[in-house]
């Protein structure tokens, strides 16, 4: 132009960033909104998916597909067929964007009893408005799973590790139920991370993380990933676009780079988990621990089948739920008592956790509702971190001890 340009055009038309011919190493994160086309037939043929390229980050965002991608490929590594991934602001978004890309008025969901909470009132609160019926089943018989199943199951819907009992979903076999009803499984595997089992390599359809956990494992950043063939993936894309439940590329590019350190973080927490497991479940105060890499968890044989290995053993999550004896006030005194883990919400984090499940977690549950779900009145769930296991067990050694002397005092 040879005009020259007034000064607010020129402060708002500054020149463009270099672009290097270089790959950075970091991620970059792009907080654009919009990208701008040389004309309109691009922005069109971009805008109609008939070309590669971004338009607005609602619809996709280069940090946002890096993270996406990355969970595809940690959880894909051995699939037998390309996997494809979408990311979420949470991890309910992405629970949220798989139910309502395949289910409709009049379908039906299997669910195991003790379901992660948000997700239960999702069914039941929500999609339950709209004509979609819901069967919770105790998972530990297969048997209850098939005899539920109706010729409106659309989805059998399992958690690789449930929250708090870890009971372990059996995936083969209830991948060969959906197979026979024609329904999809789909697969909730936040508590288990692709560093302990990878369900597609087992029958899953469909993968899902609350990336808020493990795959963030900083407890700075939230987040949802879905995992899946490609076709099936592209329907839960539609759903994420039109329900705006986008992830942020600031919150991308925090998940993304976690993803460097999983398995060193899980591996490492695994490792702690069983040796604090075991240690705790030796004391007189614990009427139960729930983890299942006890030989003593019902699920121990089938976790040995499903779950990884390394050198230091096979991996059987970080979450540990302890119960005391003495119920509710028990339970609510042993997570009181710790001096090293902070009661918080959330798992997944180089901190170590603990919540009184009856009271927090699972709060809207009465009795029989905590009874149908496996959870005593007194369970404490650990997040284990990345602490010295010898000072996590020094920390719950001296918090059961406390709590067996209160006993004794009492009576």
């Amino acid at each position: 132009m040879r005009r020259r340009l007034g000064e607010n055009t020129r402060a708002i038309h500054l020149p463009p960033a270099p672009a290097p011919r270089q790959l950075p190493i970091g991620l970059p994160v792009w907080r654009s909104a919009s990208w701008s086309f040389e004309n309109s037939a691009e922005y069109a043929d971009v805008l109609g998916e008939r070309a590669p390229g971004f338009a607005y980050s609602r619809i996709d965002n280069p940090t946002v597909a890096a993270f996406a991608s990355g969970v595809a490929s940690l959880e894909g590594a051995a699939a037998p067929e390309e996997v494809a991934g979408q990311a979420f602001a949470s991890g309910m978004a992405a629970v949220n964007a798989v139910l309502l890309a395949f289910l409709r008025s009049g379908s039906h969901v299997v669910a195991p009893a003790p379901v992660y909470g948000g997700t239960y009132s999702l069914l039941t609160n929500v999609l339950a408005r709209f004509g979609v019926s819901v069967d919770f089943v105790d998972y530990s018989d297969l048997r209850r799973v098939h005899a539920a199943v109706k010729t409106s199951t659309k989805i059998i819907y399992a958690e690789t590790l449930t929250n708090p009992t870890m009971a372990v979903a059996d995936i083969r076999g209830l991948y060969r139920i959906a197979r026979d009803a024609g329904a999809l499984l789909v697969v909730d595997s936040t508590l288990a991370t692709p560093v302990v089992c990878r369900p597609l390599e087992h029958g899953a359809d469909l993968v899902l993380h609350s990336a808020t956990k493990y795959l963030g494992g900083h407890d700075d950043c939230t987040g949802g990933a879905v995992v899946g063939r490609p076709d099936l993936i592209g329907k839960v894309r539609e759903v994420r676009i039109d329900t705006g439940s986008t992830l942020s590329p600031d919150e991308a590019f925090l998940l993304r780079r976690s993803l460097e350190t999983l398995p060193l973080r899980v591996r490492r927490m695994c490792a702690t988990a069983m040796v604090f497991a075991a240690a705790v479940a030796k004391h007189p105060a614990v009427r139960r621990v729930d983890y299942p890499g006890l030989p003593s968890h019902p699920g121990h044989q089938l976790a040995r089948q499903l779950f990884d290995a390394g050198p230091e053993g096979t991996r059987f999550g970080a979450s540990v739920t302890v119960t005391p004896h003495g119920g509710y006030e028990a339970g609510v005194m042993l997570a009181d008592t710790l001096r090293l883990a902070l009661i918080a919400t959330s798992v997944g984090g180089t901190r170590t956790k603990v919540a009184h499940v009856a009271s927090t977690t699972r709060g809207r549950l009465d009795e029989a509702g905590l009874t149908a779900s496996g959870v005593d009145a007194g369970a404490v769930r650990f997040s284990v971190g990345l602490e010295d296991a010898e000072d996590l067990i020094a920390d719950v050694t001296d918090a059961l001890d406390a709590l067996r002397s209160n006993a004794a005092t009492r009576t």
